[in-house]
C-alpha cells in the first residue's frame, strides 16, 4: 500500500492533463456541432391585464427544422410530427394569423419554435397590429363611432392580424440575411427532406433558440415580483416602457425665476404635433416609414418653414406654436397621456425650462397629424363640432388652388370616429378640446412592422445636399426638377407647405403670399437618415463640428426602457429641432457661444463650419402617469400599462441532432462503459499490492539529529 500514494498523485496528475487535453477539444467539437444563425426575436410585453410576446424555455427552446410551404405542412407538424418537437419555417406571405395560431393552438409541445424568413417575393400585405390600434385607449365617443376588429372595412389597419397583441409559449425568430436564410435551407434539404414519415430513424437538423424572458402574467404582477426579490436581491423582471418626448416653441418663451412660476392665462398656444415612435414585432427591427416618419417628416418641414417665414411675433398678441413630438404612442399613447398628466399638475415645461408652466386652458388649437398613407387625399377629423376645422379647410382649399399642389382635402363626417392619433388623450380628459386631426384613409398595407421601409414609401435618396443648403426654405416655382412630380419628397414638400401656410395665416391674421415653401432637399435628408443611414448630411449639421459620426445604421424608433440618457432619435430629434428652428446669432465663435450658455447653441450647420444659434426645443417625460402611484388600478385603461419583459441574452444556431435510436445506443454504451470502469477500479484497487508491488526494499528513514 506504501506505493499507493504515489501512484494516486500520478494519476490526479494525468487526470488533470487529460482533462485539460479534452476541454481544449471539446470546444473545436463544439464549434463543429453548431453552426449560429443571426437575426432577430420576438420578445415580450405586458400590460394591465395580458401578457403578449414570445419566449424560448430557459436554456432555449429546440425544435426540427421543417420548411412550410403549404397546408399540408403545416398538417405535417401538428398532426404527423413524427419526430417532435419541430420548429416551422415560414416565408412571410404564410405568417397570417389563422398559421400561427394553428400551429400555438394545435401544435402544442410539438411545436418548440417558429422561425419567419426575410422572402418578400408573395407578400401583399404584412402587419401584427390589431386592425384598430390603441383600442381601449381611444376617446369614448358615440357608440357608432366605435372601430371593430370584426370589421375589416371600418377599422383603421384593415390589414391587421392582431398577433403583436398574443402571447406564444415558444420563441419567434426573424431571419433576413439571405446566407444565413440558405444555411437553414441547405441543413433542411439534406437532412430533413426526405422519407418524413421515417425522420425519427435518423438524425435531423435542427435549430436551438435561446430568449428567455423573465415576465409573467401581467404587469401588475411582474412589478409586484420585482418589488419583493429586490428586497433579498436586485433582480427585475420588467420595466415600463418610457423615453422621451421632444418639444420646441416657435417663439422663444418670457424666462421667469423658479420660485416666480406660475400659469399665465393671456398666453395662448396653438399645438402642432404627431408622434416619432412606431413598434413591430421584433426587437429592433423596423422603420415605420409610412406610418409614422411620413407626419413626423411633415412636422419638422412645418417648424423649420415657420421659423423661417416668422422668426419673431408680427404683433405682440399673435400666439406661440408648441411643436410637440409624441413618443411611445404606439402602446396606448404613452407621451402624449403624460403630457397631459403634466399640463394639469402644471409641470410642463418643468422647472429646469425657467418659464411658466402651460395649462390646457393655454392651447387654443391642437393640429394632430395623423398617418398620411395618400399624400394627395387628406381629410380632416374632430371630435364635434369645431368651427376652427371648417376654417382651417377653407385655407387648405384656396392655399392648395393657389400653389397647384394637387391636394384634396375632404371633411370627416361627423359619425366618424377619430382615428388612432395622440388628440385621444386630451378628449379623454376634456371632451370639448379643440383638436383638428389631419390624416388620411388608410393605405399602408404594412402597418407596425418590418416591412414598413423605404421601399414601402417608394423612397430612393436624392442626394442634393452638396449643391442646395436645406436649412433655406425652396422656391416653389423652381428645382422641381430634382424630383419626379410624384415623388415621396416632392409630396411630402407639397403637404408641409400646405400646413405651414395655414398655420402661418392663423397666427398672423393674414394670407402667406410669398412663393417659398419647405424644402424638397431637406426631406430628402430627413428620410435618409431615419431609414438609411443616421451618418448623413443632416446629422452632421445637427451636431457640433467635432462631433463623431454616427454608425450608418438608421436610429431605432421603438421607446423602448429607461435610460439615463435620450435614445439616439430623441437626441437626433432634439438637435434637428435646434439647427432648423432655432435662430442664428451673430456669436461666430464656439467660445462666445458657450459663454451664453442655455438656450444657445453651438451647431455645424451646413457649412460645417459651427453656428450659434437661439433655441427653444427641450425634452420632457414619455412615461405613463400610471407608474406614479402606487395604488393605481392596472385594469382601469385610464392609462398606458405597457412593460417590457427583462431577458438574458438571444442567441440561435443550428445542429444536427441525433435520432431517438441513436440517442439510446449512446447512453446505453457510456453506461457499460460506466459500468465496466468500476469494475476495473474496483479490481484493481483491490489486487493494488500485488499489481503495483515494488521488488526493492523499502530504504529506512533516519530520524532528525538534534543540536
Amino acid at each position: 500500500m506504501r506505493a499507493s500514494g504515489p501512484i494516486y498523485s500520478a494519476f490526479v496528475v494525468l487526470l488533470v492533463v487529460l482533462l485539460g487535453s479534452d476541454n481544449v477539444h471539446s470546444q473545436r467539437i463544439k464549434d463543429n456541432m453548431y453552426t449560429p444563425i443571426s437575426g432577430a426575436h420576438c420578445f415580450r410585453r405586458l400590460n394591465g391585464t395580458h401578457v403578449t410576446g414570445c419566449s424560448s424555455k430557459l436554456g432555449g427552446s429546440v425544435g426540427v427544422l421543417h420548411f412550410i410551404r403549404s397546408e399540408a405542412d403545416i398538417d405535417f407538424v401538428v398532426r404527423k410530427h413524427p419526430a417532435p418537437p419541430y420548429a416551422p419555417v415560414l416565408a412571410p406571405h404564410l405568417f397570417t394569423r389563422e398559421n400561427i395560431l394553428r400551429l400555438r393552438n394545435q401544435g402544442g409541445r410539438h411545436v418548440s419554435a417558429v422561425v419567419l424568413i426575410n422572402n418578400a417575393t408573395e407578400l401583399q400585405q404584412f402587419s401584427q397590429e390589431s386592425r384598430c390600434p390603441n383600442q381601449f385607449s381611444r376617446f369614448a365617443g358615440r357608440e357608432e363611432e366605435t372601430c371593430d376588429v370584426e370589421r375589416p372595412e371600418g377599422s383603421w389597419n384593415p390589414w391587421g392580424t392582431g398577433l403583436l397583441l398574443e402571447d406564444f409559449p415558444f420563441p419567434i425568430y426573424y431571419v433576413a440575411d439571405p446566407d444565413e436564410i440558405d444555411k437553414l435551407y441547405d441543413c433542411f434539404e439534406k437532412f430533413n427532406n426526405f422519407d418524413l414519415e421515417n425522420q425519427h430513424k435518423r438524425s435531423l437538423c435542427s435549430i436551438e433558440v435561446n430568449a428567455f424572458m423573465s415576465a409573467a402574467v401581467d404587469t401588475r404582477v411582474c412589478l409586484t415580483r420585482s418589488t419583493v426579490f429586490n428586497s433579498l436581491t436586485p433582480v427585475k423582471f420588467c420595466d415600463p416602457l418610457q423615453g422621451k418626448n421632444v418639444f420646441a416653441t416657435l417663439f422663444p418663451r418670457t424666462l421667469v425665476k423658479p420660485e416666480e412660476r406660475k400659469v399665465d392665462p393671456s398666453e395662448r398656444i396653438i399645438l402642432v404635433s404627431s408622434r416619432m415612435d412606431t413598434t413591430t414585432m421584433f426587437d429592433g427591427i423596423g422603420l415605420g416609414a409610412m406610418d409614422s416618419l411620413v407626419p413626423f417628416t411633415v412636422l419638422v418641414s412645418v417648424a423649420h418653414f415657420l421659423a423661417k417665414v416668422l422668426p419673431e411675433r408680427v404683433k405682440p398678441t399673435d400666439p406661440n406654436v408648441l411643436f410637440m413630438f409624441f413618443n411611445g404612442e404606439s402602446h396606448d399613447y404613452i407621451g402624449s397621456q403624460r403630457f397631459v398628466y403634466d399640463l394639469q399638475k402644471g409641470a410642463f415645461p418643468t422647472k429646469g425650462g425657467l418659464t411658466n408652466p402651460i395649462s390646457m386652458e393655454n392651447i387654443d388649437l391642437m393640429i394632430d397629424l395623423g398617418t398620411m398613407d395618400d399624400l394627395n387625399k387628406l381629410k380632416i377629423y374632430r371630435a364635434s363640432e369645431l368651427p376652427i376645422a371648417d376654417k382651417i379647410a377653407q385655407m387648405f382649399g384656396r392655399i392648395n388652388s393657389r400653389f397647384a399642389f394637387n391636394i384634396s382635402v375632404d371633411k370627416a363626417a361627423p359619425k366618424e370616429g377619430l382615428p388612432p392619433v395622440s388628440s385621444h388623450s386630451f378628449l379623454r380628459e376634456n371632451a370639448s378640446f379643440p383638436s383638428v386631426v389631419i390624416t388620411s384613409v388608410p393605405g399602408n398595407r404594412y402597418y407596425h412592422s418590418i416591412y414598413d421601409d423605404s421601399e414601402n414609401l417608394k423612397y430612393t435618396y436624392g442626394n442634393h445636399s452638396t449643391e442646395h443648403d436645406f436649412t433655406q426654405l425652396e422656391d416653389l416655382g423652381q428645382r422641381n426638377a430634382l424630383f419626379a412630380e410624384d415623388s415621396i419628397q416632392l409630396r411630402l414638400r407639397n403637404v408641409s407647405s400646405l400646413v405651414g401656410m395655414a398655420i402661418y395665416e392663423l397666427i398672423t391674421g393674414s394670407k402667406y403670399d410669398p412663393r417659398f415653401g419647405t424644402n424638397s432637399v431637406l426631406i430628402d435628408e430627413f428620410l435618409y437618415c431615419f431609414l438609411l443611414s443616421a451618418d448623413c448630411p443632416l446629422f452632421h449639421a445637427a451636431a457640433k463640428p467635432d462631433y463623431p459620426k454616427a454608425f450608418p445604421v438608421p436610429p431605432v424608433r421603438y421607446i423602448s426602457v429607461h435610460s439615463t440618457l435620450p435614445s439616439e432619435a430623441s437626441g437626433w430629434t432634439h438637435r434637428i429641432l435646434g439647427l432648423l428652428v432655432g435662430q442664428k446669432v451673430a456669436q461666430n465663435t464656439k467660445a462666445d457661444c458657450q459663454a451664453l450658455h442655455l438656450p444657445y447653441n453651438w451647431y455645424a450647420g451646413y457649412s460645417g463650419l459651427g453656428e450659434c444659434r437661439w433655441t427653444t426645443q427641450n425634452f420632457t417625460q414619455a412615461l405613463s402617469p400610471a407608474f406614479l402611484d402606487d395604488a393605481y388600478d392596472f385594469k382601469s385603461h385610464r392609462y398606458s400599462t405597457w412593460t417590457e419583459s427583462t431577458w438574458r441574452e438571444f442567441s440561435a444556431r443550428i445542429f444536427l441532432r441525433p435520432s431517438a435510436a441513436h440517442e439510446t445506443l449512446t447512453l446505453s454504451i457510456g453506461f457499460v462503459v460506466m459500468v465496466i470502469s468500476f469494475v476495473l477500479v474496483f479490481l484493481i484497487n483491490s489486487r493494488s499490492e500485488v499489481l503495483f508491488n515494488q521488488s526493492s526494499a523499502t530504504i529506512p528513514i533516519a530520524p532528525p539529529t538534534q543540536c
